[in-house]
């Protein structure tokens, strides 16, 4: 099905989420690139402390100290502002890089809180079972951008996207595989390749989010 400017209509599946989130890519590849691009460095210094070996010493205890500082309180931020700015392409709305930061005025704590309280149940899940790990992580998907799009405080979030994603795990488990052979492919083409992999597989998320939301506004609307 395609609108009347040709261009598909997203569908909440595997495949019709990543054909539109290739769609939107294409027609805002610079800035899709620059905003993956953008959060990709942001992770850069909290990789860098993450895998360092260690030595006990007092410099040691600082870098970690900072490292799960920086972790908490200022990388979900950029993360949440990426999601964001790429939902809106999905949506064909006006984009402007500067809102990538607008967490820090906006939705902070929110942001934060929601940030905090999704990896620590998604973690829980993981350490007693792998399999509760992995349906909490598919379940809880669109916390990031509930939180932003419909600023929503984090367990209003959570339980809303524990509602949206109802009827919906194993499409969305099977987006996570799908990512596994992209950025792959992304690995053969560089720096560029990888970026551009990554962009595509949040455009896949940002559709399949959007096409959700729109069912459940038609379904409030009849």
């Amino acid at each position: 099905m395609e609108n009347s400017i040709n261009e598909k209509i997203p569908v909440a599946t595997t495949s019709g989420s990543y054909s539109y989130g290739w769609q939107q890519l294409k027609k805002y590849l610079v800035y899709f690139l620059v905003i993956t691009l953008i959060v990709g460095i942001a992770d850069i210094p909290f990789s860098k402390v993450r895998d360092m070996e260690w030595e006990n010493s007092p410099v040691t205890y600082a870098l970690q100290l900072l490292g799960m500082a920086y972790a908490i309180f200022f990388l979900p931020v950029i993360k949440y502002g990426g999601d964001l700015l790429i939902l809106r392409g999905i949506r064909n709305e006006e984009l402007e890089l500067g809102e990538l930061f607008i967490g820090f005025k906006k939705n902070y704590i929110n942001i934060v809180l929601a940030h905090l309280i999704t990896a620590a149940v998604i973690i829980i899940g993981f350490i007693f079972l792998i399999v509760p790990g992995i349906i909490l992580a598919c379940r809880l998907v669109f916390v990031s951008y509930l939180v932003m799009d419909k600023n929503m405080e984090p367990m209003a979030a959570i339980e809303k996207s524990w509602a949206m994603t109802k009827g919906h795990g194993w499409r969305i488990l099977g987006m996570a595989l799908l990512a596994i052979p992209i950025f792959i492919a992304g690995l053969l083409f560089c720096i560029i390749g990888v970026v551009a992999s990554i962009a595509w597989i949040h455009s896949a998320f940002a559709a399949f989010y959007h096409a959700i939301d729109l069912e459940d506004e038609a379904a409030m609307i009849s």
